[in-house]
């Protein structure tokens, strides 16, 4: 090969890796411009009616007038519950597929495809499973304590899968050397590999936060519409995503306020994923934060 076809071969790699480069920025750019759409729309439709007032007064005329603070209640205490039930559990499969078991072992296997196809499953039949389980067979009715566990049951794939990828990605390195000084492998995970996973944690319970939020169809099926306040984890409560809905669909003149819980909705989901990076670069700055 030629000198003058060494130049032509090392330009056209040039072009490409531009060409590339563009594409590359034109796509990220594009993901961008549609989040800053969507916040640009509620925002302009929504930031007008958004006050203290809004937040902790209860629902009137069928939510076209009035706030959102029993509904706001009810949709920390759904989150509390999902989030309780589902972090242990899924903690201790991403520890247990990560860290004592083979990743060539037939449990293993099962357990990760079980994962998968359970993150796969559409909401509105993990609503009629909690239907049917908690509000029918369990006794629990439509109540707020039947739509968390609904819910937990949904986040519990994501959480696993999350951590148990952070875990796996941990190097080695750590394993060898607190196997070398004689630690036990459960304290070799509590002490050592869960802190170095830190990040895919809070990313894996930011997402679980985020789907717990956002769902509406499960919820229709097991927490109920009740806009009230609600005394107890058994009585029946309306979400912030089902008050959207049920808003936007089908309260004539609700518009208005539903773009306001929306722009609410959304702020609330940037205050936890920030606090979240936050609380983790606080206590483990070693850390990179995912």
């Amino acid at each position: 090969m030629n000198q003058e076809s060494c130049v032509r071969l090392a330009e056209s790699g040039r072009v490409g890796e531009r060409l590339t480069s563009i594409a590359i920025w034109f796509m990220a750019s594009s993901v961008a411009c549609v989040l800053l759409c969507i916040i640009g729309d509620l925002v302009w439709h929504g930031v007008a009616g958004l006050s203290l007032d809004f937040i902790i007064a209860a629902p009137a005329r069928s939510g076209r007038e009035g706030g959102v603070g029993p509904i706001l209640v009810s949709t920390f205490v759904v989150l509390t519950i999902a989030i309780a039930v589902s972090m242990p559990i899924g903690l201790a499969t991403a520890i247990g597929l990560s860290e004592f078991t083979s990743r060539e072992s037939r449990f293993a296997t099962f357990v990760g495809h079980g994962l998968d196809l359970l993150a796969a499953v559409p909401s509105i039949v993990f609503g009629l499973f909690g239907n049917a389980l908690f509000c029918n067979l369990l006794g629990l009715g439509y109540s707020i304590l039947a739509g968390g566990l609904t819910l937990a049951c949904m986040v519990l794939p994501i959480l696993a899968r999350t951590i148990e990828a952070s875990l796996r990605n941990v190097p080695d390195d750590y394993r060898v050397a607190s196997a070398s000084l004689g630690i036990c492998r459960a304290r070799c995970t509590a002490s050592i590999l869960l802190p170095a996973a830190s990040s895919g944690i809070v990313v894996g319970l930011v997402l679980g936060i985020g789907r717990v939020l956002a769902e509406t169809a499960a919820l229709l099926f097991t927490s109920g519409y009740v806009d009230r306040m609600p005394r107890t984890a058994m009585d029946s409560g309306r979400v912030l995503s089902v008050h959207i809905y049920d808003l936007a669909m089908n309260i004539p003149g609700g518009t208005e306020n539903a773009y306001t819980a929306s722009l609410l909705l959304v702020g609330l989901l940037v205050g936890i994923n920030l606090t979240a990076s936050i609380l983790v670069r606080y206590l483990f700055p070693t850390q990179r934060v995912v």
